[in-house]
């Protein structure tokens, strides 16, 4: 019975261990028929839950890219054009500073091929891609696609224009951006529909991301609301319904039939900016440069109007006209009031509508018309309520210098808000015009004087004389000069966790390791040990097991292995909101030897260390590839970030946790302290 138990819990053990490595991507493949010599070549994709695989769109200096290789193309067939993919999502990453497109769930990829050699029965192809969730895997993945029985004898020529010669020192492999045979078909680097009678399968909306459009868009409507061009018809529209209608009954529907023509309005203007530009087109507006430069500029003209400098109106002949039509009655007669309101009121909602089509874009799909419903529900009800209820009138505020006083509020919160996008712009440009310490100190004057106004030291065109203010204004105003000065000290290095979704990176600024400290982090300048460099927080690291091993030794301290990448986002996470803790970092510091394993390395590693590992049944041949097999082998998981605290043997100093990934500041330090004090005994 003992033994018995004894062989279960073994089994369990050995279940458990090896259910760390995770796969949570399932490839397939296909072969579409185009013509007896072209096919498409459809890769799979099935994503588990919450994880997203990054597209091979995505920029550099982002997250790794989805790659195709494809074998032996020289003399048997030639691809055509660039893969194309499903539909994708759109996120900026604030801690690469690049927008990420990614698929998740169910999607595919397609590359098209014209075949030379019609004895060619199979193509063979791999990928190397990225997944993340809270930890990050990079993958690799050989396919095969069957093809059908080829009966032509003669192969047609593929056009002049669409082939290019190819590179003199291509790789031995083809992958989709370059290929070794002599001619290749010029490559177009664009997203399109595949061009088959095949169905295609996309990968369904970000549900989060439209509701976040929602919420953001109703917020606006209900920002837009306070503004002087929008609160002051509240009661001309009551007295409108209430003169109108004969019964109270009569006066609910009209007021219903008001705020739906509201509605109608704004989210037909949602729909025609989507078909005239296209859910794709803007999606991929979103992700690119000049949309960021455009969006700065929109910004700033915003800006500009709700601070006074002038007003955004629609010609008034038009107002004129469509308030004739309102005079007719009826339901005719509200709809075209509803569309008085929009025209009247424009010079205050304009900036909010340009704004949230453009945020929208980011999305793609049916953004803007989500957008405009919720911005014209949260501007709709408010009307059709009090049109409903006009005894509700009496509780409102009356109109006064306090509307523009929101107005100038939000023109400076959109005019700090426009230089995120410029520095976008600059990150993706490398142009290092807006570094860290200019761009926050741009915010500072921004805010700093924002609270002047607030405080009634600056005074705009527009505001009314302002014998003394508000309790609830000084407060705001406190709240802004707060604000301020938390600021200030991210001029000298300071992470500013709060807003760290805003500025640039910490190593995009002109003294990245902190104002007069070359070391950074307020140590003094050590002398690095052989084969060690300045990593996170200018912490003394290695990035080879054997160098990290041998300097661990010889000063007797146990060994942090960090296994990360590049483009892991979390691993990013864990050094700017973990390793920066004022209890962790000095443990980092003093009391390990941190070695970093980059399993993302795609440095080749010299012929005589290359290899073929059993373990992951795969060739070894760059630095990553080594490094993934070492974690894989070793500890038995292939996610990142993973860290294990190891003595000087390589054994794990933590016995009821072996290794931790993604966690809090409080379980890192817990964890921490159990292997130091293990380390000891």
């Amino acid at each position: 019975m003992k033994r018995l138990l004894f062989l279960l819990l073994t089994f369990l053990a050995i279940t458990q261990v090896n259910a760390q490595i995770l796969n949570p991507v399932k490839w397939s493949t296909k072969v579409e028929k185009i013509s007896e010599t072209e096919f498409n070549l459809v890769f799979e994709g099935d994503l588990d839950p919450e994880w997203h695989l990054y597209s091979q769109f995505t920029p550099e200096d982002g997250p790794i890219p989805l790659e195709i290789k494809f074998k032996e193309t020289a003399g048997n067939y030639l691809l055509v054009g660039k893969a194309v993919e499903s539909k994708t999502k759109t996120a900026f990453n604030d801690t690469f500073g690049v927008n990420e497109i990614f698929f998740s769930d169910k999607f595919w990829v397609k590359q098209r091929v014209k075949i030379i050699n019609v004895k060619l029965s199979s193509i063979d192809a791999e990928v190397d891609y990225q997944v993340c969730k809270e930890v990050c895997i990079n993958g690799n993945k050989k396919l095969k696609f069957d093809l059908p029985k080829i009966v032509v004898s003669k192969i047609t020529d593929v056009p002049k224009e669409d082939i290019v010669l190819a590179p003199v020192d291509a790789p031995a492999d083809t992958k989709t951006a370059v290929t070794t045979v002599d001619t290749v078909v010029k490559q177009t680097p664009v997203v399109a529909e595949a061009t088959t009678d095949t169905a295609q399968v996309e990968a369904p909306e970000a549900e989060e991301s439209l509701w976040t459009i929602f919420l953001l868009a109703c917020a606006a409507g209900f920002a837009a609301l306070l503004t002087p061009c929008v609160f002051p018809l509240l009661p001309m529209t009551v007295s409108y319904f209430t003169k109108q209608s004969k019964t109270k009954a009569a006066g609910i529907k009209n007021a219903i039939i008001y705020g739906i023509s509201i509605i109608v309005i704004y989210v037909a203007l949602g729909i025609i900016v989507t078909a005239a530009f296209g859910a794709d087109a803007l999606n991929d507006l979103a992700t690119n440069v000049w949309f960021n430069l455009i969006f700065f500029t929109l910004l700033i003209i915003f800006a500009l109007s709700f601070l006074g400098a002038f007003e955004i109106m629609l010609p008034n002949s038009w107002a004129n006209k469509v308030d004739r039509q309102a005079d007719r009655g009826g339901i005719i007669g509200i709809l075209f009031m509803a569309l008085a309101l929009a025209i009247v009121s424009f010079s205050c909602t304009g900036p909010f509508i340009g704004n949230l089509l453009f945020l929208a874009a980011a999305h793609g799909g049916i953004g803007p018309i989500i957008g405009m419903f919720g911005f014209s529900l949260a501007l709709a009800l408010p009307f059709m309520l009090f049109a409903m209820f006009p005894g509700w009138l009496n509780t409102l505020p009356k109109s006064g210098g306090w509307l523009n006083t929101v107005k100038v509020f939000l023109g400076f919160l959109e005019l700090a808000l426009a230089f995120k996008f410029l520095s976008n712009a600059d990150l993706v440009l490398q142009l290092h015009l807006l570094e860290r310490e200019v761009f926050l100190a741009i915010w500072i004057a921004i805010f700093g004087a924002l609270a002047l106004y607030l405080f009634g030291k600056i005074t705009l065109p527009h505001d009314s004389p302002l014998p003394f203010i508000s309790v609830g204004r000084l407060m705001m105003g406190l709240l802004v000069l707060t604000f301020t000065i938390y600021l200030i000290p991210g001029l000298w290095g300071a992470p500013l966790k709060i807003i760290s979704a805003f500025p640039p990176p910490m190593t995009y600024s002109e003294s990245p390791n902190g104002v007069g400290n070359t070391a950074g982090g307020g140590v003094a300048i050590a002398k690095l040990p052989e084969g060690a460099k300045y990593g996170p927080h200018n912490l003394i690291t290695f990035d080879d097991y054997d160098q990290g091993l041998a300097y661990a030794k010889s000063v007797n301290k146990p060994i942090l292995l960090d296994f990360t990448g590049h483009a892991c986002v979390n691993c990013r996470k864990m050094e700017n909101n973990v390793w920066s803790d004022k209890v962790i970092l000095p443990i980092l510091r003093e009391d390990v030897v941190l070695i970093s394993l980059y399993v993302d390395d795609k440095r080749p590693l010299p012929k005589d260390q290359q290899f073929y590992s059993k373990e992951t049944d795969s060739e070894i041949e760059t630095i990553g590839d080594k490094w993934t097999d070492f974690m894989i082998t070793k500890y038995k998981t292939n996610t990142q970030p993973l860290y294990v605290l190891t003595d000087l043997e390589g054994k794990s100093l933590n016995k009821k946790k072996e290794s931790i990934s993604y966690v809090s500041v409080d379980e890192y330090l817990v964890w921490l302290k159990d292997g130091l004090e293990n380390f000891k005994k």
